[in-house]
């Protein structure tokens, strides 16, 4: 009986009555969905209108269409061309039916590809034939964009952004009857996963109240303060804008000057605190440094009308002057990641302006002060998309982090929502708990005047490294920023590309070390020693040099770049004092960290 039972459950047979019950279980669950969706538009909770980048992209795709169609000569041999590519797989695939065993296929997948690594992509003609349509069909699609001329750059770069997700969106490896893993699990199962998933597509649209919310991680056991962000420290001091969190002490004595981190308001802190073997912060505390961290607010209505001269004034330079009162001390070292760091650098000019010395030096994690070579967020930004957005935000007073967080996801749309849309309502597996992928869902709110002008005075116009940028009627020079400088990037950061982060070191007046890490946005950032994962490369040469250049004569180091940075740090102010008691009595503790602000969610 074990046997049968064993074999049983290693091949398990199909049962049509199960089939059928659970294709009408599934259907009645899609209904459930559906309703989810149309609830908040019966409320009115929900007002649906065409999306601005609907516009966008029709207005992109014309400049395109207009090239191949005003010329009948072009335009016949883009349809030959399209054709031939057909013939060919038509060929291939006749000559593979009549047995020929080393019919070459007219085009494969990427090796790398992850949504075509199951064998039956290659094994059965008929998956085998759809994949090589698809791919064809991609190739042709980005050649029209590749190979159409007089086209200006930024039009050419969004129909390519443009282009890619929509051959992302219909690959075959999305729908059930052409994905061989999803109908083999759906036969396997008699259709359970599809009861499954659309179950979880039904709570995923009620969770996003009408709008479909993927859900990237298991979020039961993953609760900030209890599973993240476990660092033992304190509330500080708090405001409208931030919370700020002093860490206790980890060693019997720490270096005088203290630590300053400005996080990203786009998401909250606690990427540099996630669990405590991969928490920069615990790693900070434990290396006897007096850690200071700023909380942004998760703002709502009420406070859009903050600008990017009140979060400077709020935030950072409010946190200087809290630091002071505990520690006596008037000047911190000082670190900004990604939009925090475009924050501090800033705070940094304005500061200089006003010859105020509170910075003893200062540390960008994948952030950037100089903007025209800012990689595929540029794709969302001239004068009539930031112009929509702007009427957008002026009714809501924020922009809604969820809108944020899908600009992000789309930049590596195959991982960040496809994948999750096939494993988890076609395959019905729930995600695993992650917590990089929690915290990414775990979207922000920004106000609209704060996010008007990083928009406009970053992306657009570009005024901080050319030296307009004004702030509270202060204008900025970057090359009055005398403080040391280390400049981390990040090789494959798609948000702050490296060659960005390298072009912008040299716009800073005092000396700048800049590091190069392994892998991406966060993964280059988050790397604690003991992971022994990746590297980094160092090279003191960044003057006028590309990317590809400085890497060649740079020397590559195993592993992370955290005891790098610890020792250049010391090496610029090694003085230790005895481990210092959170608060004072002159800045009493307002309640343990993470704080109250870090657990709003949008």
């Amino acid at each position: 009986m074990s046997n049968v039972s064993i074999e049983t459950q290693a091949t398990p047979k199909f049962n049509a009555e199960a089939f059928a019950m659970n294709i009408a279980r599934a259907m009645e669950t899609s209904g459930q969905a559906l309703a989810a969706y149309l609830k908040p538009r019966q409320t009115g909770e929900v007002r649906d209108k065409p999306p601005n980048e609907l516009g966008e992209v029709i207005k992109t795709f014309s400049v395109i269409a207009e090239y191949w169609l005003s010329d009948k000569e072009r335009a016949s041999d883009l349809q030959i061309k399209l054709g031939k590519d057909y013939l060919d797989l038509w060929g291939s695939a006749v000559r593979r039916m009549a047995g020929e065993a080393d019919a070459r296929p007219a085009i494969e997948p990427a090796p790398r590809d992850k949504r075509f690594q199951d064998p039956e992509w290659k094994s059965n003609q008929f998956f085998d034939f759809v994949l090589q349509l698809y791919l064809l069909t991609s190739k042709w699609a980005q050649a029209l964009v590749h190979n159409a001329e007089g086209i200006d750059e930024h039009t050419r770069k969004k129909a390519e952004f443009y282009v890619q997700q929509i051959t992302n969106a219909i690959a075959p490896s999305n729908f059930i009857l052409t994905n061989p893993e999803v109908l083999r699990a759906t036969v396997e199962s008699n259709g359970d996963n599809l009861v499954r998933g659309m179950k979880m597509l039904a709570e995923d649209i009620e969770a996003g109240h009408g709008t479909l919310r993927i859900r990237q991680s298991d979020s039961t056991n993953l609760e900030v303060g209890v599973n993240m962000a476990t660092t033992a420290g304190k509330v500080i001091y708090q405001n409208d804008l931030m919370q700020l969190i002093q860490y206790s002490p980890a060693t019997e004595s720490v270096l005088r000057t203290p630590l300053l981190i400005v996080p990203p308001w786009i998401n909250k802190f606690y990427i540099l605190d996630l669990r405590p073997e991969k928490s920069y912060i615990k790693w900070c505390v434990d290396q006897g440094i007096t850690v200071f961290v700023i909380s942004w607010v998760n703002p709502d209505k009420e406070l859009g009308k903050k600008t990017w001269a009140d979060y400077m004034t709020e935030g950072p330079l409010t946190a200087m002057d809290v630091i002071e009162r505990v520690t006596g001390e008037m000047k911190v070292h000082t670190a900004g990641y990604c939009v925090g760091g475009t924050m501090l650098a800033s705070t940094l000019a304005y500061l200089a302006e006003k010859r105020r010395q509170r910075v003893t030096s200062a540390t960008f994690f994948a952030a950037q002060v100089d903007f025209t070579q800012a990689g595929d967020l540029l794709v969302f930004v001239d004068e009539d998309q930031i112009s929509a957005l702007e009427r957008d935000m002026h009714e809501s007073g924020v922009l809604e982090g969820s809108k944020m967080a899908m600009a992000f996801n789309m930049l590596r749309s195959n991982d960040l929502i496809w994948s999750y849309v096939v494993n988890n309502y076609l395959k019905g597996q729930p995600p695993s708990s992650f917590d990089l992928l929690h915290w990414n869902s775990d979207a922000t709110r920004m106000p609209a005047s704060n996010h008007s002008y990083y928009l406009r005075n970053c992306y657009l116009e570009n005024r901080l490294s050319t030296g307009t940028m004004v702030l509270d009627n202060t204008l900025l020079d970057l090359s009055k920023v005398k403080v040391p400088v280390y400049n981390l990037a990040a090789r494959e950061d798609h948000i702050a590309p490296a060659e960005s982060v390298l072009y912008g070191s040299q716009f800073f007046g005092g000396p700048v070390k800049y590091v190069l890490s392994g892998s991406g946005h966060i993964a280059g950032v988050v790397n604690p020693p003991a992971s022994k994962k990746y590297q980094y490369w160092t090279n003191d040469n960044i003057k006028d040099v590309k990317l590809a250049d400085w890497l060649k004569d740079a020397q590559e180091h195993k592993g992370s770049w955290w005891p790098d940075w610890r020792a250049w740090l010391e090496n610029l102010d090694a003085e230790t004092v005895p481990a210092r008691a959170v608060g004072s009595s002159d800045v009493p503790p307002l309640e343990d960290a993470p704080g109250s602000y870090v657990r709003v969610r949008a």
